[in-house]
């Protein structure tokens, strides 16, 4: 329960670099400390805020944004997660010379990365991170030699911010609405329904060929296997969290919690 520094920080002060945590970068005091600072150029990553203008206006080469989507689509909050519940086949890192707007500034390099059947938005984010970081020191190095082009018109979609709520998961719809569901909350903040008046999350599914017959959301038993009725075909369960316990196989809760099953999921 002690206060922890990101992993940001404590590479930074390692390294003997000045960090600043200014509670807002609208104070003249926040922003007279990034001047003394004379970069050439600043380098935001999943800020989540947008810089004032009188910020962007600091560094003679501009604010550069390493944006995970390929902008128009996915502006805001969280691409990654938006990405996934609308099944995209691919992502990718824009690199954005930030303007005043919710990510709507001239584009400076694009690359795209594709979106695996088995993808979470935690193992997305991973190599899309790697990739920004990998790329990051070249386009700097070239900034003041290239270019923005301005982004297109159409195409423009918004990742708005997620909350718990939406979550929960609805059994109602298609079980591949739901697979991608749990896949777009993994790692946070999971997935979940409740059984038994209990939270139960879901960490990873697979789809059934067959379609459902009973009412969405009825759990019932192939041996150890979960299998869950939903708006379409059913879904397998295969990693889990029982409320107040660690993430499990989905055999291993069968095992475990055999008299809770049958039942309906909520």
């Amino acid at each position: 329960m002690n206060l922890q520094p990101s992993e940001v920080k404590a590479l930074a002060v390692s390294a003997g670099l000045r960090v600043l945590q200014p509670p807002t970068l609208r104070s003249e005091e926040a922003q007279e400390a990034l001047r003394e600072e004379s970069a050439d150029a600043f380098v935001v990553v999943a800020y989540g805020l947008i810089l004032p203008k009188a910020v962007l206006d600091i560094p003679p080469l501009g604010c550069i944004n390493v944006h995970f989507s390929l902008l128009p689509r996915w502006r805001g909050a969280a691409p990654v997660q938006w990405a996934l519940l609308e099944d995209d086949r691919s992502s990718g890192v824009t690199f954005m010379q930030m303007d005043p707007g919710l990510d709507t500034g001239p584009v400076l390099e694009t690359v795209e990365e594709p979106i695996r059947p088995d993808d979470t938005s935690g193992t997305l984010a991973d190599r899309l991170s790697a990739l920004g970081a990998g790329l990051l020191p070249g386009i700097l190095d070239r900034l003041d030699r290239v270019t923005a082009t301005p982004q297109p018109e159409e195409g423009v979609t918004y990742a708005s911010k997620l909350a718990p709520e939406d979550a929960h998961i609805d059994w109602s719809m298609p079980a591949e609405v739901i697979r991608n569901r749990i896949r777009a909350f993994n790692p946070r903040p999971g997935a979940w329904t409740t059984l038994n008046g209990k939270r139960l999350k879901i960490w990873q599914a697979d789809l059934a060929p067959e379609l459902s017959e009973a009412v969405p959301g009825t759990v019932t038993l192939d041996g150890e296997q979960l299998v869950v009725d939903t708006g379409s075909e059913r879904l397998l369960p295969r990693e889990v969290q029982p409320e107040g316990r660690a993430r499990m196989a989905a055999d291993d809760f069968v095992r475990g919690y055999g008299s809770a099953l049958p039942g309906v999921l909520g």
